[in-house]
């Protein structure tokens, strides 16, 4: 007997992660005989519980999968909740959720309580992030060189979810006895992913207008920002750093109380106003606002264009 909930805010990845389980919790079984699936709008806990409570017939267990529960109410998970107090031996149970919806706290607490809960959400921070994606790539059975991976990992940007596609096809063009090159994965690559706002205005402070240029084309075109979303990063990190000018702040408190930020972007912004200094941020504002008014028409332009006449002038501002 085995319980499971997976959960995560990409469903690609969550559908992966079910069918990666389903597949070693059959092993050699005849799946056909074994698997009970629940993935309509209108199916019934209840039903759920009631395929985990039947013997298995002409099979050593059955494996049950009920795919987006986070859609039951209150009323409706006492059935579920008293099976997982005392669940049946020879039935595997999976639950699984996937996007948006908002997982019951009751679930949760009882699967941890019988079972396993497993996040399929990617971390955050970019370490962290590069080791799951090394993670992904042992699962799949492939040996890809570590600077074959990086790039992998720069062209995944934002979107995690498109790993488990390339990763498919690869082995489907390598098979899994090749260490793959970044020559070999190079034309297996499409259009690079979003990148995370701050990796594009981290390199507008440094000065590297030709990255912030390109992280911008990968914000606009993978990540499908609009320019005036773009403009609002750009706006809203700029009215940090301005606020700091004649607050005299000289410690992460201070920008902090200065700012209404916390911890570190109230730092972050200290440390940037400390680089601009009062006359460059107030350049940089004006900037900003010209360019807001020809995003809007104000000028007969291409909108991309405007953002990176916009971008490389802020990137020199010093």
């Amino acid at each position: 007997m085995a319980i499971y909930l997976l959960t995560g805010d990409d469903e690609s990845l969550v559908r992966t992660a079910v069918g990666d389980l389903v597949n070693d919790l059959v092993g050699d079984g005849e799946r056909s005989m074994m698997v009970d699936e629940f993935d309509t709008e209108d199916y019934e806990l209840r039903i759920v519980v009631d395929a985990a409570q039947t013997p298995p017939f002409l099979t050593d267990k059955r494996v049950i999968i009920a795919r987006n529960v986070s859609r039951f109410n209150a009323d409706e998970l006492p059935a579920l909740l008293g099976y997982l107090d005392n669940p049946l031996d020879s039935s595997d149970l999976v639950l699984a959720e996937g996007g948006d919806g908002r997982m019951s706290k009751k679930i949760v607490d009882g699967v941890k309580k019988a079972g396993t809960v497993i996040a399929t959400a990617p971390p955050k921070k970019a370490g962290d992030r590069g080791t799951w994606i090394r993670d992904q790539i042992k699962a799949a059975g492939l040996s890809i060189e570590p600077r074959a991976i990086q790039r992998l990992t720069d062209w995944l940007g934002e979107e995690p979810a498109r790993l488990d596609g390339v990763l498919g096809t690869l082995r489907g063009a390598f098979g899994t006895d090749a260490t793959l090159s970044d020559d070999d994965i190079e034309p297996f690559l499409g259009e690079a992913g979003g990148v995370p706002p701050w990796d594009f205005t981290d390199a507008v402070m440094a000065g590297d207008t030709t990255k912030a240029l390109t992280l911008m084309g990968r914000m606009i075109h993978g990540g499908k920002r609009h320019p005036l979303q773009i403009m609002s990063t750009l706006h809203n990190h700029y009215a940090g750093i301005a606020r700091l000018d004649g607050a005299n702040a000289r410690n992460e408190q201070d920008a902090a109380a200065a700012t209404g930020l916390k911890g570190f972007p109230a730092k972050k912004a200290l440390q940037n106003y400390n680089r601009l200094g009062g006359a460059s941020t107030k350049r940089a504002i004006e900037l900003l606002a010209q360019a807001d008014l020809d995003l809007r028409g104000a000028k007969d332009l291409d909108s991309e264009l405007v953002m990176e006449v916009l971008v490389a002038r802020l990137s020199k501002l010093r």
